[in-house]
C-alpha cells in the first residue's frame, strides 16, 4: 500500500464537494492503491461548518479503507498544509441580477488569498485543480499569486464539457458511448467555449461523416454543449453537481494517468491562437502523474478559428476585469 496522499477541498459541504469526496475515498479518483488524507475547508459560518461535520461522519459511516484521516477546517492555513492535490471547489455563485465582472471581482479576492496559501504551505509536489466559476480566470488569479509553484501546476475543469459532448455525439449517432474518441474542449468553461467535433471519431471513423450533419454540428451540438448547465438549472433547480463532482473525478484521475489524452483548461501559452496569459481548454497528453503536454498539433478550420477567437476574447475581457488583482509585470 502507498503512502497517504493528502488531498484539500474547499467549498466541501456544498453541493458538488458532497458529490465528489465519497468518490475520493473509495478511490475513484486516485485508484485503489491509493490511500488518502481529506483536508476539507468550508467557509467560517456555523450553518456550513455544522454540515461538514456532518459530511465527515458520513465518511466515517463508510468505513472506506483507503481513507486514513479528516480534517475539518475553516483555516486555509490548515487546509491545504502538506496537501499534494487542492481542488478548488468552492466560489461564490452568482447571485440575480449579479453581473458576471461583479463575479469576477467577488470570486478574485477569493482565489488571490487561496493561491498565496496553497503557495506557501501545500506540498512540495503541489496539485491545483480548479472548479469554481468562473473557473479559468479563477485559476489564472491563483496561479498569478505563486512564486513557489510553477504555472503549470494549475489546471481549471472543462472535462464536463468534454463528457458533455461525448455523450451529444455518440446519442446523434447511435452509437455506444465509448465509440467516440478525441472530443476535445477548447477555450472558456462558459457558453462561449468550441467542443472541436471535427477531431472526433465514431468508431474510428470521422464523426463528421458519421453524422453528416454540419449544421447540427456546428448549431444545435455545441448550444447544448455550451448551455447544458444552464439547461440543468432549469430543469432541477439547481445546478449540475453530481455531474461537476464526476467530472473532477475524471479531470484529476487522467492528470494521474500517464498517457492519457484528455481537455484540461491551462496556461496556453499561446497555443491554438489563445493570448498566451490566459487560461484555455485544450487537448493534452500526461506524461508523468500530474504532469502533462499540450497537443499542438490539430488543424483549424475557418469555423472552428471564428469558435476559438470568440472564447479568446471572452477570457481576455475577464482578464481585462480583474487586471488590478494581478501582480505588475
Amino acid at each position: 500500500m502507498n503512502a497517504p496522499i493528502r488531498v484539500a477541498v474547499t467549498g466541501a459541504a456544498g453541493q458538488i464537494g458532497y458529490s465528489l469526496l465519497f468518490r475520493i475515498a473509495s478511490g475513484a479518483m486516485f485508484g485503489p492503491d491509493q490511500p488518502v488524507i481529506l483536508q476539507l475547508i468550508e467557509a467560517p459560518i456555523e450553518k456550513a461548518l455544522a454540515a461538514l461535520g456532518g459530511v465527515a461522519m458520513e465518511l466515517d459511516d463508510c468505513a472506506f479503507p483507503l481513507l486514513k484521516g479528516i480534517v475539518q477546517t475553516s483555516d486555509p492555513a490548515v487546509g491545504f498544509k502538506d496537501a499534494n492535490w487542492c481542488l478548488l471547489v468552492g466560489a461564490k455563485p452568482r447571485g440575480p441580477g449579479m453581473e458576471r465582472a461583479d463575479l469576477l471581482k467577488d470570486n478574485g479576492k477569493i482565489f488571490i488569498a487561496q493561491g498565496q496559501v496553497i503557495d506557501a504551505v501545500a506540498a512540495a509536489d503541489a496539485r491545483v485543480a480548479v472548479v469554481g466559476n468562473p473557473a479559468n480566470t479563477n485559476c489564472m488569479i491563483a496561479a498569478s499569486q505563486a512564486k513557489r509553484l510553477p504555472p503549470e501546476r494549475f489546471t481549471a475543469m472543462v472535462r464536463l464539457d468534454q463528457n458533455r459532448a461525448q455523450t451529444q455525439l455518440a446519442k446523434k449517432a447511435g452509437a455506444d458511448l465509448t465509440e467516440v474518441k478525441d472530443i476535445f474542449i477548447y477555450g472558456n468553461h462558459s457558453p462561449t467555449m468550441f467542443p472541436a467535433f471535427a477531431h472526433a471519431t465514431i468508431g474510428g471513423k470521422p464523426a463528421k461523416a458519421v453524422i453528416n450533419d454540419d449544421a447540427w454540428l456546428q448549431g444545435p451540438f455545441c448550444e447544448t454543449v455550451g448551455k447544458r448547465g444552464a439547461a440543468i438549472i432549469a430543469a432541477r433547480g439547481a445546478s449540475s453537481a453530481a455531474s461537476a463532482a464526476n467530472a473532477l473525478v475524471d479531470h484529476v484521475r487522467s492528470l494521474v494517468t500517464p498517457g492519457a489524452i484528455h481537455s484540461v483548461a491551462v496556461k496556453s501559452n499561446g497555443h491554438y491562437g489563445f493570448d498566451a496569459n490566459v487560461w484555455a481548454g485544450m487537448p493534452v497528453r500526461t506524461t508523468t502523474p500530474g504532469s502533462y503536454e499540450v497537443i499542438t498539433s490539430y488543424a483549424m478550420d475557418d469555423f472552428a478559428k471564428s469558435k476559438i477567437a470568440a472564447t479568446n476574447k471572452e477570457l481576455l475581457e475577464e482578464r481585462a476585469f480583474v487586471a488590478d488583482m494581478l501582480p505588475k509585470a
